[in-house]
């Protein structure tokens, strides 16, 4: 979600040797000089050497000092977060959209892993993994009791090594083991079909490096079968964000050049920034602008933009700009409302903080923290009603969450009232059986919100949310 801005400089931060009892550091700050709090800082000393000497059994002073970081940023807000080595590694896969695994989407059934679908070309594709199967060992590890974080660790591991997986394909009653050597895997965060003749659906699940390359050569596969295109959804469901200058360039492929994409500000002269339509805005590189290749009918093409709960940080601003300058009807259910900028500092090679450094404001001024986008038409997941939204946690459902800044928040008196109706509904459904259970796949025919957006994009009515409910929108001033 918002995990990158562009940064100005680099903070190196090195350990302080020495009796904090009889120096007076100070600590440079951005902008001046600030003296740090002595007293305490004698305190956190004086702690660290009670549990180094006192603690029942020895302690590690590294995972101490770690660990005293780590609380330190993660008492701040809740995406504040301190990297060591490893997750540092697994967060810097995650935004370029590359790890080294055997190359599936995965969900989770009975307590196994299930394959959602294998990603194509990956060695999981070409040793003949399908959609469905079902994952009860890796290498000797049984999957039933394991997280599905911690199978995913197992499935991952260096270039070249090998794993076995024992699979049970229920459609052919046999279980069999499959050996596969782990690659890199570069995920593919956009999906496009033409839906009917003259409307395409293009989806993005991430705003990851790739992103904006993907996106273009999508695109560019739509125009070549549909060059009359009368119409275009831009999914954004389930999208939890990623980069800035992905969300930017997303933006700009609609938007007439050098408007305003979002702006941010926090304490930092290089937070206090506007970023616009325009390619030295979103281009990290010198090189090709993918955006050129679009043809110029993308930027007055009819556009609808799905969002939901899910959608958060990257996917706001991009749903927040196009709303505010009337360039796309926005359609779903009020966002996440992660409107806050995360910098990436690094602490050494190998670890580093990322820390909230700013908030985001559409166009109009208006900030997405804690509130989310608003759709101008809300539509629920299906013809019966959004029966779990309740069920769902937004930012401002989240413990330490920055405020909006801009008035208090007003909470839903009626939302404790849903949620508990939404789980006696979640008990009935846990009685059916998982065929049953299974929401229609996002771009099918019998994906609901996608359906009333080409109703939309044709002039045709739409099945419009009676029940949804906006939170915050209308809100108290601060005194």
């Amino acid at each position: 979600m918002g995990q990158k801005l562009k940064i100005a400089g680099w903070i190196s931060i090195g350990a302080v040797a020495g009796a904090l009892t009889t120096v007076q550091l100070q600590a440079v700050a951005r902008g001046g000089l600030s003296p740090l709090p002595l007293e305490e800082l004698q305190q956190l000393s004086a702690v660290f050497g009670m549990v180094k000497t006192d603690y029942v059994e020895p302690v590690d002073e590294k995972k101490l000092i770690s660990d005293a970081i780590g609380g330190m940023v993660s008492s701040l807000d809740p995406h504040s977060v301190y990297f060591d080595k490893k997750s540092f590694k697994e967060f810097r896969e995650g935004t370029s959209g590359r790890f080294v695994g055997v190359g599936i989407e995965i969900t989770q059934e009975d307590g196994l892993v299930k394959v959602v679908s294998p990603i194509e070309g990956s060695p999981a594709d070409r040793a003949g993994l399908k959609p469905n199967d079902l994952i009860t060992k890796i290498d000797d590890t049984v999957v039933k009791g394991l997280s599905l974080n911690d199978a995913v660790k197992k499935m991952r591991g260096e270039p070249k090594s090998k794993v076995v997986l024992m699979i049970l394909r229920k459609d052919e009653s046999r279980t069999f083991p499959v050996t596969i050597v782990r690659e890199e895997i570069r995920t593919q965060s956009v999906r496009s079909r033409v839906v009917e003749p003259g409307y395409a659906w293009i989806r993005l699940s991430q705003f990851q490096e790739r992103t904006v390359d993907d996106f273009a050569t999508k695109l560019e596969a739509i125009y070549k079968q549909e060059p009359n295109l009368k119409g275009l959804v831009l999914d954004l469901r389930n999208d939890p964000g990623g980069l800035l200058d992905a969300a930017v360039a997303i933006s700009a492929a609609f938007l007439p050049e050098n408007v305003t994409v979002v702006s941010t500000n926090g304490q930092l002269a290089e937070s206090k920034f506007v970023y616009k339509a325009s390619p030295e805005f979103y281009l990290r590189r010198s090189g090709n602008d993918p955006l050129k290749r679009l043809p110029a009918a993308l930027k007055t093409v009819p556009l609808v933009v799905l969002v939901n709960e899910g959608s958060a940080s990257a996917s706001e601003i991009v749903a927040g700009a196009l709303q505010d300058h009337k360039r796309a009807i926005i359609m779903g259910n009020q966002t996440f409302g992660k409107g806050s900028v995360q910098t990436v500092r690094p602490l050494g090679p190998d670890t580093g903080i990322k820390l909230t450094t700013a908030r985001y404001y559409t166009p109009s001024g208006k900030s997405i923290q804690a509130r989310g986008i608003i759709p101008d038409v809300m539509v629920d997941e299906t013809l019966e009603g959004s029966p779990f939204a309740a069920l769902r946690t937004r930012e401002a459902d989240l413990e330490k969450h920055l405020s909006s800044g801009q008035g208090a928040e007003v909470k839903d008196a009626n939302r404790e009232k849903a949620r508990d109706e939404a789980l006696k509904k979640l008990e009935e459904d846990a009685r059916k059986t998982p065929e049953q259970r299974r929401p229609p796949e996002l771009g099918s025919d019998k994906d609901f919100p996608l359906m009333q957006a080409i109703n939309q994009l044709k002039g045709r009515p739409v099945i419009v949310s009676k029940t949804a409910v906006v939170e915050n929108k209308n809100e108290k001033k601060e005194n």
